[in-house]
């Protein structure tokens, strides 16, 4: 009888647990520092791709979203401490990282490229950029690779909170070049007046064993209910054309993928 009761009692505090939660709003860890992904506006208001489709996802979830606004390499220590549910900031898709967290699918894909002065070369081993100054953003799969790769080169790896801080030293000429995303970086530099003079060099780089599977959303270990909402939420806003409509906004090719 007592192990009856106590079931019960078990069954009855998990679905208050999820009634509870139902009735909280999403709280997703963003950096907002990220254009077109994530900014801020004038009047202070987070907005880009990564918050749209959030909203998205929380009305297609039937939920309020609250964003909570941090430094990336922050993000993942944030959500084990339970002060945000999910990360959505074009966090990239890595065995690495799923050490320490759980990932939905995909929602967008971009490749990594380099970033130099127009006219500069890189020759296919790097050995060029020896002695060079290449800035990445902490904490990112940039970082790991240049880590890997391009310091054994030779090349000055500098680290920056945000990609925002490497665009001012590349103006400046205090760096020679930036290794990045390049859906971003070409959204949020190379079109804009601050870019000029700046081009890609090199090849592009998609080696899943440093640059993952595409952007996902990031839970807690064992959040198997919150993942499976946000899978569906995902497919279901790609199936609707909101996703589309969305991506529409700030781009003019697909950025999904394959």
């Amino acid at each position: 009888m007592k192990k009856i009761v106590l079931a019960g009692g078990i069954v009855l505090s998990l679905l208050a647990t999820s009634l509870f939660a139902a009735d909280k709003p999403l709280r997703l860890g963003i950096e907002a520092a990220y254009p077109p992904f994530a900014y801020k506006e004038a009047s202070g208001q987070i907005a880009g791709f990564d918050v749209d489709i959030g909203n998205a996802l929380c009305a297609e979830m039937k939920t309020d979203c609250q964003w909570v606004e941090q430094e990336f390499d922050g993000l993942i220590p944030s959500l084990k401490v339970k002060k945000v549910d999910a990360i959505l900031s074009s966090m990239t898709i890595t065995d690495d990282r799923r050490k320490s967290v759980d990932f939905t699918g995909k929602y967008y894909y971009s490749p990594a490229r380099l970033v130099m002065k127009a006219g500069s070369e890189v020759s296919a081993d790097f050995s060029s950029l020896k002695g060079k100054r290449i800035g990445v953003q902490r904490s990112t799969t940039t970082d790991r690779f240049a880590s890997a790769v391009l310091a054994a080169q030779g090349v000055d790896v500098v680290r920056y909170s945000s990609q925002n801080e490497i665009y001012l030293d590349l103006i400046s000429a205090r760096l020679d070049g930036t290794l990045a995303d390049a859906i971003p970086v070409d959204e949020g530099f190379l079109k804009t007046d601050s870019g000029k003079g700046f081009t890609f060099v090199g090849p592009a780089f998609t080696d899943p064993q440093y640059f993952g599977e595409g952007a996902g959303i990031a839970v807690r270990k064992g959040d198997s209910e919150l993942l499976a909402k946000l899978n569906a939420a995902i497919q279901a806003i790609r199936a609707s054309g909101e996703y589309q409509k969305i991506q529409a906004k700030y781009f003019t090719f697909d950025i999904y993928g394959d």
